[in-house]
């Protein structure tokens, strides 16, 4: 049991800040994840299809995503994909998807329990009116996924049509994950889709990536619908933008500020730069302070590995004092960016 809730615990550490998790959703499934109020969220998914020979030729199936959220557990975004299987009158066979996604119960993405959320979409090339409800069930390494569609002109035609998705996510690591999924629209007639995927955290970064398989068309609510003759290969990659990171640009570099126990004689200064600390170690008496000052354009955290108490987010330009009272080896890392490393001494 104890184990079980460990596991769960540093599963919900490893998911990235303000973005999504591909160890939380199937290739081929939208989900429940809404971007967080100022944080653009940008997807890009490259599959391609190798031909047989003499010719082997390479054909790419490309989706771009992009959505904003603007808070109470909204977003607003559009998905755009070439090589659609929707006819287009205007020649065109470029897919534009125009969305927006309201979690109407549950998250964060990595809660346990049910996530529910509603996505209202409209296709350009196909001209229709397309939504999804998209369920969530997540317990542990494990979370279940479900989605149910529905098009007034599935690839163009004039007759409303309804399709059915669903899939598994098992978290192997807390920083590496298998999912596969299926859906197909509502007939008897219809070819099905299917997805594989690997899916991996990288560490130190809010970014998740996959290896993807299957033969899905093409990354939208249609799409995702309707499978195709051919397997097609590539993969996933998402890329959180927080728009607050970019106020420098706008209002010049923030004000110097200090946290933590400010009054303290500082012996040793480290300053953070280029996503390091400048100086590995340092070396100070009882009852001295060391001051880390924040260089980089990103927060920072210093978090001690014992039971010493840490910093805050410390935002950039600012810096953070810490007293020492007792010797010892203190040993610190950066909780946003754990491959940045520390160590004091206290003689």
């Amino acid at each position: 049991m104890i184990r079980h809730a460990s596991l769960a615990l540093l599963m919900a550490a490893a998911v990235p800040l303000s973005a999504q998790s591909l160890t939380y959703r199937p290739p081929d499934l939208g989900g429940t994840w809404v971007s967080d109020g100022g944080v653009v969220q940008f997807n890009f998914v490259h599959r391609f299809h190798v031909f047989p020979g003499p010719t082997n030729t390479v054909i790419n199936y490309p989706t771009f995503t992009l959505a904003a959220g603007v808070g109470h557990n909204i977003d607003f975004g559009l998905r755009f994909g070439t090589r659609s299987n929707i006819p287009s009158s205007g020649g065109s066979s470029n897919e534009s998807e125009f969305f927006a996604r309201w979690r109407v119960l549950g998250g964060p993405e990595g809660k346990e329990g049910f996530a529910v959320a509603v996505t209202p979409a409209y296709n350009k090339l196909a001209k229709s009116a397309d939504g999804e409800v998209g369920i969530d069930w997540t317990h542990g390494p494990f979370t279940l996924s479900g989605a149910a569609r529905g098009m007034t002109k599935p690839l163009g035609a004039s007759s409303a049509k309804a399709s059915l998705g669903g899939g598994v996510v098992a978290r192997l690591t807390p920083y590496v994950a298998l999912s596969a999924d299926v859906g197909s629209f509502v007939g008897p007639t219809t070819l099905a889709v299917w997805g594989v995927a690997l899916n991996v955290v990288i560490p130190g970064s809010p970014h998740t990536f996959a290896f993807e398989a299957g033969n899905a068309s093409l990354n939208s609510i249609q799409g995702n619908s309707l499978g195709s003759n051919d397997v097609r290969y590539g993969f996933e990659f998402t890329i959180p933008l927080h728009l607050k990171r970019f106020a420098p640009w706008f209002h010049g570099k923030p004000r110097p500020s200090a946290v933590g126990d400010v009054a303290a004689p500082v012996a040793a200064t480290v300053r953070l730069a280029a996503y390091k600390f400048a100086t590995d170690t340092v070396t100070i008496s009882v009852g001295q302070a060391v001051r880390w000052v924040n260089n980089d354009p990103v927060e920072h955290t210093i978090t001690f590995d014992g039971a010493e108490p840490g910093s805050p987010l410390i935002a950039p330009n600012g810096s953070f004092i810490h007293r020492f009272d007792k010797p010892g080896r203190y040993t610190y890392h950066c909780t946003p960016h754990p491959f940045m490393k520390g160590v004091v001494i206290v003689k």
